[in-house]
């Protein structure tokens, strides 16, 4: 065989570009080690840094409305919608970011979508001063949703990069890394309400503004397409046809909506349910980023664990811890103890945290099971490994979706539950039993011996 043959072909430039790969297997190991590995921990790394913006942005107005004092003229009750709105616009924008991914090559999307993060923050730069209407507030807080969006469209482009035995590990990276953002941009508006005190909100999107257009550079000149990482016609029709996608759906609300939904409305929880201990907003700001922080860094070690004991079971246990922590803060509020109520709210974030990764996991393991039956009946293992991916990167913007739409459904059942009880002790309740249904459906669906079962979730 010539070397021309033996070689693979790796850049399709004669119609698409130098940007784009034509050939790329990351089950073979002798080309994951030779070529494939360098490339797609390269592609990681920005992949990370333009997702960690993107959260950021998205998670602008949970800092935001600690700088809403007397003069802007707001309630709680307006500032939690201020916090849900760009979580549920966020929770749209996954489905379509995902597939935009098949439509226009992982970087290019990933140029576009960091670009798009201009306009969110360039909308408050503009209005957000005392006077402005809440209506206008509302708007400009949608378009905070499209940073949200981006984690969708980096998780189905990581998730074509690495092999199966990676994935818990580089799509926990690659998500964890964008979760950072959310608690960095907690330690940016504490700086700011520091320095500056609340009269500024505007500098927060000072310095958001020129790290958007690095990372945009930056994807542009490193980054890679992969011309096999298209979605199988109909992919989003047909995983919806399984009823493991509405399970891991379900199970990804318990996990994701919880660290969006609390990383939301955290700070202001802090204010409502303990008046009195926190005189200005940046002594709550102080205290919120460090769950959020927690969180994101451990996710990659749910990954991690997934790959090493199964994601399933790995998620079973960490429901459990989950509902542990959300009885501790229902416990602290009965006592009016705010230090055990951090503190159980800060392992509600690193259990979330945990679980993110772990439930990620059981995503392309799923898909790995289904296709290992499809080559064992007779379909080309390539060809049933090319599904797996793409049927893959479709649950995951789905899944994506419906999880980070939890975050809408915490911001709202805490908005309930001061407007009805005064305090957040209706939500946390409610979040216990959802914690203890996913606790059964784990175990039930992906960890108890039964027909059907798909080995390895």
């Amino acid at each position: 065989m010539s070397t021309a043959e033996s070689a693979p072909t790796l850049v399709g430039a004669k119609h698409r570009g130098s940007h784009w790969i034509d050939d790329w297997r990351p089950e073979d190991p002798e080309f994951w080690e030779s070529t494939g590995k360098s490339i797609a921990r390269r592609n990681l790394i920005f992949s990370v840094a333009s997702e960690h913006i993107g959260f950021s942005v998205w998670s602008l107005w949970s800092v935001l409305v600690l700088f809403l004092g007397p003069g802007y003229g707001f309630n709680p009750s307006q500032k939690f919608l201020l916090t849900a709105l760009p979580t549920l616009v966020g929770s749209v924008l996954r489905i379509p970011y995902t597939f935009a991914v098949a439509k226009f090559g992982g970087r290019n999307w990933t140029v576009i979508s960091a670009a798009l993060l201009l306009v969110p923050t360039i909308l408050i730069a503009i209005v957000l001063k005392p006077g402005v209407a809440f209506e206008t507030l509302l708007i400009v807080s949608m378009f905070a949703g499209v940073g949200g969006g981006n984690f969708a469209s980096s998780m189905a482009n990581i998730n074509a990069f690495f092999p199966a035995r990676l994935k818990g590990w580089a799509l926990g990276v690659n998500a964890g890394g964008g979760n950072l953002g959310v608690p960095v941009v907690q330690l940016v508006g504490l700086l700011v309400l520091a320095t500056l005190g609340t009269q500024y909100p505007r500098a927060m999107v000072a310095v958001y503004i020129p790290l958007i257009l690095v990372v945009t550079v930056l994807a542009w000149f490193k980054m890679n397409n992969l011309t096999h990482a298209h979605n199988a016609k109909g992919a989003i029709r047909e995983v919806m046809r399984h009823r493991q996608t509405w399970l891991i759906s379900l199970l990804y609300i318990g996990t994701f909506g919880s660290f969006i939904g609390f990383s939301f409305a955290f700070g202001q929880v802090l204010l409502v349910q303990f008046p009195e201990q926190f005189p200005n907003p940046a002594k709550a700001a102080a205290i919120t980023f460090l769950g959020p922080l927690l969180g994101s860094l451990i996710r990659p070690v749910g990954g991690s664990l997934a790959d090493r004991y199964r994601g399933s079971v790995v998620s079973f246990w960490n429901f459990i811890a989950m509902a542990l922590g959300a009885a501790i803060v229902l416990a602290a509020s009965q006592l009016h103890s705010l230090p055990t109520y951090v503190l159980g709210f800060v392992l509600l974030f690193v259990f979330s945290g945990l679980g993110n990764g772990s439930v990620y996991k059981m995503i392309p393991a799923i898909f790995h099971a289904k296709a290992q039956l499809d080559s064992g009946a007779g379909m080309p293992v390539r060809v049933a490994d090319g599904l797996a991916v793409r049927r893959s990167g479709a649950l995951i913007g789905l899944a994506g979706a419906i999880g980070a739409f939890g975050g809408v459904l915490v911001n709202l059942a805490f908005r309930q539950s001061f407007l009805t009880l005064k305090n957040g002790d209706g939500a946390v309740l409610a979040f216990i039993v959802f914690y203890a249904i996913c606790c059964a459906v784990t175990w039930l669906v992906f960890i108890r011996k039964h027909p059907g079962r798909l080995e390895g979730v």
